[in-house]
């Protein structure tokens, strides 16, 4: 038996995506008489190392649900050979990018050698480039066509969808809960407020925040979850419910199904990389400044229904200075 710290440790996976595994009826956990944490038999730990295997094959939640309740294998074939041909696309996609590329590098080893200059920035170039021959020793096509260079591009950027976001100021609504796994307890008291308050009719375009604060570290089982909700600037609130200003400020978003929290580190260093804008650590203390929104919350607190949940990864941002 391994509590979910434990394993949280040893698979070096937080205890908020044990949950979301729980949530989701992949795994299980039991309690034991006398004890104060719930554990994971081996069964279990065993169903875990298979889900971290298949997440890292990018297959879904909601795919490795069926693959591990299929008896027959059949369903988890269909959905395996589904996934490589997705993946074969991507790879195409990646291949014609490449083509482009090799062909960009090898013109411009032609011009320089032959001391001309070449604009690659003119559209007439550009069209030009991607209809030349291929150079030597290849035995790719020998044109690329402007319509593979979009399928390319819409392939890859699907994968990793950024906007930049306006958040504007707002009075806020504060809850914070400090314990193993916080997220849910947390979670409780702030919709218990928003359904007591009465936000869906008072407030409409209410908005819900979360961030770590404390943010976890390594080899330690409590930590800190804190909501945010906005509110009408003349309502008042009650503890355990605390009352804070939001300076909203611009933000770059990644919108993610609930659980894919994996892309968190893939999109700060996409933002990182961003010409146009740099990130701007600020507060609220705990992520730097960075946040989740739930969305669709409107309809899920009227009507309770547990729909496909999403949020928006949110990162503080700022212009560049020229």
């Amino acid at each position: 038996m391994e509590t979910i710290s434990q394993v949280s440790q040893q698979f070096n996976i937080s205890a908020r995506m044990l949950r979301y595994y729980e949530k989701k009826g992949l795994i299980s956990s039991m309690r034991i008489p006398d004890y104060s944490y719930r554990v994971y038999d081996e069964e279990a730990v065993k169903r875990i190392q298979q889900i971290l295997v298949l997440r890292k094959l990018r297959i879904p939640v909601q795919q490795i649900a069926v693959i591990l309740d299929d008896a027959s294998q059949k369903q988890a074939l269909e959905i395996l050979q589904k996934n490589l041909s997705e993946l074969d696309e991507e790879i195409a996609a990646l291949g014609t990018l490449r083509d482009i590329l090799g062909t960009l590098v090898f013109k411009l080893n032609e011009s320089i050698r032959e001391r001309v200059r070449l604009d690659i920035l003119k559209d007439t170039e550009l069209l030009e480039i991607l209809h030349v021959m291929k150079p030597p020793k290849t035995n790719l096509k020998e044109e690329l066509y402007m319509d593979q260079l979009m399928d390319a591009n819409k392939v890859l950027e699907e994968k990793m969808d950024v906007r930049i976001v306006y958040l504007p100021p707002a009075k806020i609504a504060a809850y914070r809960y400090v314990g193993e796994s916080p997220e849910e307890p947390a979670k409780k008291v702030v919709y218990s407020f928003i359904r007591e308050a009465n936000l869906p009719k008072v407030k409409p375009d209410f908005r819900l925040y979360g961030f770590n604060n404390p943010t976890p570290q390594e080899g330690q089982r409590e930590y800190g979850y804190e909501f945010w909700v906005t509110i009408p600037e003349d309502m008042e609130v009650k503890a355990p419910i605390e009352i804070k200003q939001f300076a909203g400020g611009l933000y770059a978003a990644h919108c993610i199904n609930f659980g894919d929290f994996n892309e968190w580190e893939p999109f700060v260093n996409l933002t990182m990389r961003n010409q146009e804008y740099e990130v701007q650590w600020r507060e609220p203390e705990g992520m730097g400044g960075c946040l989740e929104e739930e969305l669709n919350i409107y309809t899920k607190i009227l009507e309770g229904a547990e729909k496909a949940e999403q949020l928006d990864l949110l990162i503080p941002i700022k212009k560049r200075e020229s």
